[in-house]
């Protein structure tokens, strides 16, 4: 396949012509993605989807002992002739599928010394047709994808496997590298600190091991490259005079991608734009800030702003207009023109009520770092909009950088749409079974486990306050760490962790905290969590991708022990947790030790907490985290409709200062 593909315009007019194949941003009417949220759950729970990819799987199986007796060469050249069957259709017949699939494990089994199971081979068949594909945490989804993505490439796509992090993708692209080489096929792995060159070379192998992160803006950087050849004519012209012009570009195309932990990319993250942006000067920034910063200090709540904790927003009443211009009286510049005064003191309000310090950004090496609500990990590139991210640096007293100015912009619901073919992998999908196909057209399908599930929760306690609640979480590692089972604790923040740290500390148990640490170092110190005697208190999903391996010994003593101290937003997140331990048949604890003052509790469900907090009820308790997750998760699906929504009208408004990406 050519570097760059033809012109198949596939981009809908206001993106101009695609150099490369995409398909267009779909438009649905609300009645129809109604329909597609309904059609969605009903798909992934009904038993059809499964119960065909049992069956093909079965017949994938069944083709172990004619394969086995061929020797490298002859299993290289059986799946070398089926690539005409597979590129004729390009997902190709049935039979060419299946057979193609056989090879891949095969040669897994040669290469890795690893044979896929049936419901590895189940996974992948799905991943292949582009489905959603739910495998519970543990069952090997590193060596899933590949059957899928060396079947794509022989079918002649551009493939790429989308991880969540730089050390993921080179982890994953190492492990299953001699397949991919058995077959001929070339591996790239695109790094955060790469060059243009080197990245431009990594896309341009048959498969593509990337992050959403880096993918997404090399994605936008094409863009920008596009924008002084916009129209469909010049475009043609290039393409049959100047082929080589094209070479510029970074992708081949969006034919087909395979994305890890897909819940997190496609909804974790979906709330935030990704934007590419360039850093603009202003001397007089640092001052404007401070003033903000105390005008607002001045105004208090109830009368001059009113604060919607659970929406995260804040309104300036009359009253407090009034105030505003009344204290900003003889200040010269933005203060004399009121959106502009406004504003700054709603970013101000916002900086001092809505952001703390621990929970939604740490200080490292002098600067403000966002910390991901939904990962407890560090997001170093990014930055809060519209002068937020100055103010709470000014607010914490380290250097105010320049404001960003907005090159183009993009969220990962909008750019994965444009695959011509996609899917995804996730522990935690069928929960978001309607809204994966309303939006990315995803059929959710659950693949069973490969052994029983053995692991057993042992229920969950309310204690009063904070305080009880991190000496009863305490008390409760140190009883289960007298038995040497090693312990994972759960929170939800950086401060969370610091707190049960100094718990634990308090009674002299040795452990390891992972709060906000990135990549590598956090897949090292997870993957130790699972030997003897080990504790390690961690955010709810840190070393999601990682496996914890029991240590010696530690699987008769039970396996590992998961405590959960407080509930995520979403329910999934929770599941995760729960997941780290009891996988591939092992055994495995879990339980839950929560306040009755936690802040879900006061934010999503506040007068069920008051009840709660005054009546001894164990069914009223058991109620708390369900209605307060429910309402979390609406929220937050709400939100994430409104983004695309809001996207869209912002694109109609401006296009006349051309496209947003």
């Amino acid at each position: 396949m050519p570097e760059v593909q033809g012109l198949l315009g596939f981009g809908r007019p206001h993106l101009g012509i695609s150099p490369y194949a995409e398909l267009a941003d779909p438009r649905g009417n609300p009645v129809d993605l109604w329909l597609e949220r309904r059609l969605g759950w009903l798909q992934s729970h009904a038993p059809f989807v499964r119960r065909r990819l049992s069956r093909r799987a079965d017949a994938v199986l069944a083709l172990e002992p004619d394969l086995a007796g061929l020797d490298d060469a002859g299993l290289q050249q059986a799946a070398q002739q089926l690539r005409p069957r597979l590129l004729a259709g390009r997902r190709g017949d049935a039979k060419a599928v299946i057979r193609a699939f056989a090879c891949v494990r095969e040669a897994s089994a040669r290469c890795l010394g690893k044979r896929h199971y049936k419901v590895q081979i189940m996974g992948a068949l799905g991943l292949y047709e582009g489905r959603m594909v739910e495998m519970a945490t543990g069952e090997g989804k590193t060596l899933t994808a590949a059957p899928a993505a060396v079947v794509a490439a022989l079918s002649g796509d551009p493939v790429h496997v989308v991880t969540v992090n730089d050390y993921l993708a080179a982890r994953d692209a190492e492990e299953t590298r001699p397949v991919y080489e058995f077959f001929g096929l070339t591996v790239g792995v695109v790094d955060s600190d790469m060059d243009p060159a080197a990245r431009q070379a990594a896309y341009a192998c048959d498969i593509t091991y990337v992050s959403n992160n880096s993918l997404t803006f090399d994605y936008l950087r094409d863009r920008i490259s596009l924008r002084q050849r916009r129209g469909r004519a010049r475009h043609r012209a290039m393409a049959l005079t100047q082929p080589q012009r094209g070479h510029h570009l970074m992708l081949r195309g969006l034919a087909f991608a395979i994305v890890d932990e897909a819940d997190s990319v496609f909804v974790d993250e979906a709330r935030t734009p990704l934007i590419l942006s360039a850093t603009s000067d202003d001397p007089e920034a640092a001052q404007l800030y401070a003033t903000a910063l105390s005008l607002a200090g001045a105004l208090r709540q109830g009368t001059d702003f009113r604060l919607d904790a659970m929406n995260r927003q804040i309104e300036l009443t009359p009253r407090g207009c009034d105030v505003l211009t009344e204290n900003a009286a003889g200040l010269t510049g933005l203060w004399r023109i009121r959106l502009a005064r406004e504003e700054l003191a709603r970013q101000a309000l916002s900086a001092l009520h809505l952001f703390e310090l621990g929970r939604d950004y740490v200080i490292q090496d002098g600067k403000v770092q966002i910390v991901d609500e939904f990962t407890g990990r560090i997001m170093p590139d990014r930055s809060w909009q519209g002068g937020l991210h100055q103010m709470i640096e000014a607010r914490e007293g380290v250097a105010v950088t320049g404001r960003k100015e907005t090159l183009a912009r993009i969220t990962y619901q909008r750019f994965f749409r444009r695959y011509l073919r996609l899917s995804g992998m996730t522990g935690t999908g069928m929960e978001l079974a309607a809204e994966f196909r309303d939006t990315f057209n995803l059929t959710t399908v659950r693949i069973p486990r490969h052994r029983p599930l053995r692991r057993r929760h042992l229920g969950t306690r309310f204690l009063r306050d904070e305080a009880a609640k991190w000496q009863s979480v305490a008390d409760r590692v140190a009883e289960v760490h007298d038995l040497g089972r090693p312990i994972l604790i759960g929170t939800r923040s950086v401060e969370a962790s610091s707190r049960a740290s100094a718990a634990l500390a308090a009674l002299g148990l040795p452990h390891e905290v992972l709060n906000a640490t990135q990549d590598r170092a956090e897949a090292e110190i997870i993957a130790e969590a699972g030997q003897r005697g080990a504790i390690t208190v961690a955010t709810n999903i840190a070393g999601r991708g990682t496996d914890i391996l029991p240590g010696q010994g530690v699987v008769n003593l039970g396996g590992l022990h998961v405590i959960l101290t407080e509930y995520h937003e979403s329910a999934r997140i929770d599941r995760q947790l729960y997941g780290r331990t009891g996988r591939q048949g092992a055994p495995g604890t879990t339980e839950a030790i929560v306040a009755l003052d936690d802040e879900l509790f006061r934010r999503f469900a506040p007068w069920l907490a008051w009840l709660c907090q005054r009546l001894p009820f164990s069914r009223l308790h058991r109620l708390l985290p369900l209605r307060a997750q429910r309402r979390a998760e609406a929220e937050h699906a709400k939100i994430r409709r409104e983004q695309t929504k809001v996207d869209r009208q912002l694109e109609r408004a401006l296009a006349f200062t051309g496209p947003s990406e």
